[in-house]
């Protein structure tokens, strides 16, 4: 009878499904809406200007992001423990995708920099899949080594050491911003892995001299620099794309000019519907405008981030790993794109998230916030599975102990353990962040 009724448990158990978290899938698709529109107000100007039609980089984008969504879709449907399996692969893809750039025939260069590579009817950014397969490959190495990465050298150095390497291929091609991005993630991950600031701040420290000393090698990163310290002084050469910007931001206001009214798009903005789209939206929507689109940005991250936190509280790591990395990846260059249209950082070259022009970054997002969305899936599902154990458990003690009274209807929970009752509010367990000694 026990063996019977445990199967029909278990059975009962695996037929438990979860839910994808809706504010997350809300914000999401608020974003990926909002650049659709934006990406065709801005570019008409351009396309008409390289005489391709008025809706061709509107037209590509929204087949760039049917692909996303094909590829989040496959994303959602793919159990995470095949994703942790094939995290060393993932790995060796990130160096061949990085070397395939140098090969003749294989790589592509545009506008002075070899990032692309050449599929034949498109061009791939191959940095935008690196900055994913990182995430998850590092979430696993986190897992498989919790208990020496607070005290072992060796075993902090390997990430950083894997991370410095992809770095040094990015900054060949060159693309700085995404090394600078792709360092903050691993990091940040590192820490939240447990890993002691003391140690991260030792070692971290030689690679941010050694960015710092790459920052002011080249000329054009220090015309960069001093352009953004001061546009005004050469506001038709250096510092004529952020001054372009903060006229377009000026002229939006409290409501904006209105949807399609920017004068800032028509030749004088360059990159209006890539890098500098925050600028031309604020034009348009004016400051409540970009109050919303901070607002989704700052809901997602939100999202990530507690997300990731009941995992830790349901001792799932890998998935808590991951969330964090998708969450630190699209906040951190959500801010550092606005950033760049507001003055406040340096131009990077870096998208805004599902809202800019770009086929590579719309591409991996979507991908990434698909494995975001399984993550919330499994965790959900884990967390109903826990519960329905606690409430099989407690009718087989009843049953046990001869107790015949009848079982309410809203039973007490008195004793759902603490990764349980995480979630509501209840025995709370905190995240480990990392020593402070």
């Amino acid at each position: 009878m026990d063996e019977l009724r445990n199967g029909t448990q278990a059975q009962r158990l695996d037929e438990i499904g979860g839910r994808f978290d809706p504010w997350l899938l809300l914000a999401a698709a608020a974003l990926a809406a909002l650049g659709v529109v934006m990406v065709a107000s801005s570019s008409m100007p351009y396309a008409l200007g390289n005489g391709v039609g008025a809706f061709h980089y509107f037209n590509r984008h929204v087949v760039y992001l049917g692909g996303g969504l094909v590829l989040a879709a496959i994303a959602m449907r793919t159990e995470l423990k095949q994703v942790e399996q094939h995290s060393h692969l993932l790995l060796i893809l990130c160096f061949i995708a990085l070397v395939a750039v140098f090969l003749p025939g294989v790589g592509k260069t545009v506008n002075g920099s070899r990032r692309w590579l050449n599929l034949g009817i498109a061009g791939f950014q191959v940095v935008e899949a690196v900055k994913l397969m990182m995430i998850v490959w590092l979430s696993s190495y986190l897992v498989r080594h919790r208990d020496q990465i607070g005290h072992r050298w060796r075993t902090l150095a390997k990430p950083l050491g894997v991370a410095g390497a992809i770095m040094a291929l990015l900054l060949l091609q060159p693309d700085f911003g995404s090394s600078v991005l792709l360092m903050a993630i691993t990091v940040s991950l590192l820490w939240l892995g447990g890993a002691r600031i003391r140690n991260l701040a030792l070692l971290g420290g030689v690679g941010v001299v050694a960015l710092g000393a790459l920052a002011f090698a080249e000329p054009y990163r220090i015309k960069r620099m001093t352009s953004f310290l001061n546009p005004w002084a050469d506001q038709f050469d250096s510092g004529f794309q952020l001054v372009q910007a903060f006229i377009a931001i000026g002229r939006g206001d409290w409501t904006g000019v209105g949807l399609g009214g920017s004068i800032l798009k028509l030749d004088y903005l360059p990159e209006a519907h890539t890098d500098f789209i925050f600028s031309v939206l604020a034009e348009e929507l004016g400051f409540l405008g970009v109050l919303v689109v901070i607002g989704l940005f700052a809901l997602l991250a939100w999202r990530a981030f507690a997300i990731g936190h009941r995992c830790v509280g349901m001792r799932r790591l890998f998935s808590a790993y991951c969330a964090f990395g998708v969450g630190l990846w699209i906040s951190l260059q959500s801010v550092v794109s606005m950033g760049v249209n507001l003055g406040l950082l340096p131009t990077k070259g870096l998208t805004l998230p599902l809202v800019s022009s770009g086929g590579s970054s719309v591409l991996m997002t979507c991908a990434a916030l698909g494995l975001l969305l399984r993550v919330s899936y499994e965790l959900e599902r884990a967390e109903r599975q826990v519960a329905r154990r606690l409430d099989a458990g407690r009718d087989s003690a009843l049953e046990d102990a001869g107790d015949e009274s009848p079982r309410p209807v809203h039973a007490p929970r008195a004793a759902v353990p603490a990764n349980v009752a995480a979630r509501v509010g209840r025995g709370r367990i905190e995240p480990r962040l990392g020593s402070v000694r």
